[in-house]
Parts: C-alpha cells; sequence; structure tokens
C-alpha cells in the first residue's frame, strides 16, 4: 500500500540583521530601544504592542509589532508572541506597549496577558525578561515593580 502525504511546508531561515548587537541590561535600555521604534508622535495616538527579541547574551536580535489598537486597548495573540519568537532564534523576550493616555497603570488586560504569556514562556524554555508600558516621557516596569 502506497499512501502519499501532502502536507504545507514552512521554510526556515535564519539570517541575523545585526552585526553588533545592542545588549539590554535594565528596564530603562528597554525602554529607550522600545521607545526610538515608535514614529515621532505616534506614542500617544493609539496602542501598539511589540516584542523584543534577545540572544543568550541579552543582545537585541530585533523586535516586531504584534498588534496596533485603538486609544485604549490593543488585542496581542500568545501564538504570534511565540511564533516570532522561535523564527528569530530568540531565548528571551521582552513586551511592550504603549498606553496613548500616559497612565502607566497596568490594567487587569495587561496582567492577565502577561501571565499568559509567561506560562506559555515556561514549556518553550524561552525567559520573559520583562513587560514594559511606555509613554512619551516615562515608563512602567513589571520587572522592576516585581510583577513578573
Amino acid at each position: 500500500m502506497n499512501i502519499d502525504y501532502k502536507v504545507g511546508e514552512v521554510k526556515l531561515s535564519y539570517k541575523p540583521k545585526f552585526k553588533n548587537q545592542q545588549k539590554v541590561t535594565c528596564s530603562e535600555d528597554t525602554y529607550k530601544y522600545m521607545l526610538s521604534t515608535y514614529k515621532k508622535e505616534t506614542i500617544c495616538y493609539k496602542e501598539y504592542f511589540k516584542v523584543l527579541f534577545l540572544n543568550q547574551a541579552n543582545q537585541v536580535l530585533g523586535y516586531t509589532l504584534i498588534s496596533e489598537g485603538g486609544l485604549t486597548e490593543t488585542t496581542a495573540d500568545v501564538r504570534l508572541i511565540f511564533q516570532a519568537a522561535l523564527l528569530t532564534n530568540s531565548v528571551a523576550l521582552i513586551l511592550a506597549h504603549n498606553h496613548p493616555s500616559g497612565n502607566l497603570k497596568p490594567s487587569p488586560e495587561d496582567i492577565r496577558l502577561t501571565k499568559q504569556v509567561r506560562e506559555a514562556s515556561n514549556f518553550m524554555r524561552i525567559k520573559i525578561l520583562d513587560h514594559i508600558i511606555l509613554s512619551d516621557t516615562e515608563y512602567y516596569s513589571f520587572a522592576d515593580e516585581g510583577m513578573l
């Protein structure tokens, strides 16, 4: 009996874009790096959820926009976060999103999502180093506040 299986194929290639990678050592480094990823004057316009990808030495491999929302919320899919993490060969992640209002207090949804990503990361053996909430002038760090 000859059974021929045909399924979709995913091709993977890894081409690092940076030769001299920036290192992230604290929440302030993350804030400065992520703030630079926003187009001028868009951080106060609407919410964007981004992820910073790191190697074993906490050097930046890159970042991606996971979701773009409205004035008060955006929805981040945990599966998309880890899809990107696997494709970038990351061993650590930093979650980041902005609050256009400037209120940096984490919402119940921010806390729930962080917990969900942290639980998935344990299974994937990818560290979640922080979740930063940004405004144009300051930030809130889940790690600094003992929330991770």
